[in-house]
């Protein structure tokens, strides 16, 4: 029986927590028996056996420092505060269950605290899209990825934002017990076993926040004219330079190319087409100057990690517009 321990602090978000209490606690149906053995443990708290979640939740459990300690996974939810330094005690324990041999795995925000422990460093992770530029600010060693549902480097898991949580925790289970276990489960839960794409597809994509104001008026009217066959010489002759000189602007105020930047603009309007219309996908890559449906998918799926078709699918809510 696999044993894993979920390792919870004051200020906790609520969230994060649930998700492993009920995949790996309780009763399941149809999955293998015995199941895992879950303790929740407080480490690192203002008083043993008692965390404080953010507003009128309390866990209280017997379980501490050594039940974390002997446990063959380490699971660390949501930090409480991104911005602060985690427990040392937590980080400590964390280092020694791994020196143990435990498996060590956090969700969401989680990876703050695993980060302290520098057992990322050198490392690729992940953490909630929104947390990834801090995270690789506050922890330069990690090698941030935003854009996946979860990293498994075998002894070190980092996990995505939020829902992305079931995803990690049902891999776990799918490495522990299997692909038929993991299937059962997703099921109960009435979610994907395994969901196609990344974080990408979740994140916002605006205009740049770094701006060169020159270059302003030139970006703003690109926007306008997606449609466009706008290529890198078109758009130097109208900001009056040369092609070289425009690259080199362009990777000064976005920091990419011409036209990986068209790309990236051309894609977002495409997002908003595919969740809020019925227009074909054809309709959609001309409106957005892709050419072809082809090359809208080959984009896509490039720049969000999932196709058009599993975007629209996931994202369409309500009549067509």
């Amino acid at each position: 029986m696999p044993s894993i321990a979920v390792a919870v602090t004051d200020g906790m978000p609520f969230f994060e927590l649930a998700i492993p209490c009920h995949i790996f606690g309780g009763d399941r149906m149809d999955v293998p028996d015995p199941w895992y053995d879950l303790r929740v443990c407080t480490v690192g708290t203002e008083r043993d056996g008692d965390a404080r979640a953010r507003s009128w939740f309390r866990a209280r459990t017997p379980y501490g420092a050594e039940d974390l300690l002997s446990a063959d996974t380490v699971l660390v939810p949501a930090s409480a505060d991104v911005h602060g330094d985690p427990p040392p005690a937590l980080v400590e324990a964390l280092r020694e269950a791994h020196r143990r041999g435990a498996r060590l795995v956090s969700l969401c925000s989680g990876a703050f605290t695993l980060a302290a422990t520098g057992l990322l460093d050198g490392r690729s992770a992940t953490t909630h899209w929104a947390y990834a530029r801090l995270l690789a600010e506050r922890h330069p060693a990690v090698r941030v990825d935003p854009a996946v549902l979860y990293v498994d480097h075998g002894d070190v898991v980092t996990g995505a934002g939020s829902t992305a949580s079931i995803d990690v925790c049902l891999h776990l289970v799918r490495e522990d017990f299997g692909v038929e276990a993991a299937n059962a489960v997703a099921r109960q839960l009435v979610a994907p076993a395994h969901r196609p794409g990344g974080q990408a597809q979740f994140i916002e994509a605006p205009l740049p926040e770094r701006t060169d104001d020159s270059l302003a008026p030139l970006l703003h009217w690109a926007v306008e004219h997606l449609a466009d066959p706008l290529t890198v010489a078109g758009l130097a002759r109208r900001a009056h330079t040369s092609p070289r000189t425009l690259a080199r602007r362009f990777r000064a105020a976005t920091g990419t190319t011409p036209m990986q930047w068209l790309q990236a603009q051309r894609v977002a309007p495409a997002r908003e087409l595919l969740e809020s219309t019925d227009v074909p996908v054809e309709r959609v890559a001309q409106l957005c100057g892709l050419g072809t449906a082809a090359n809208l998918r080959r984009r896509f799926t490039k720049l969000v990690g999932v196709a058009p078709h599993d975007y629209r699918r996931t994202f369409r809510s309500g009549r067509a517009a």
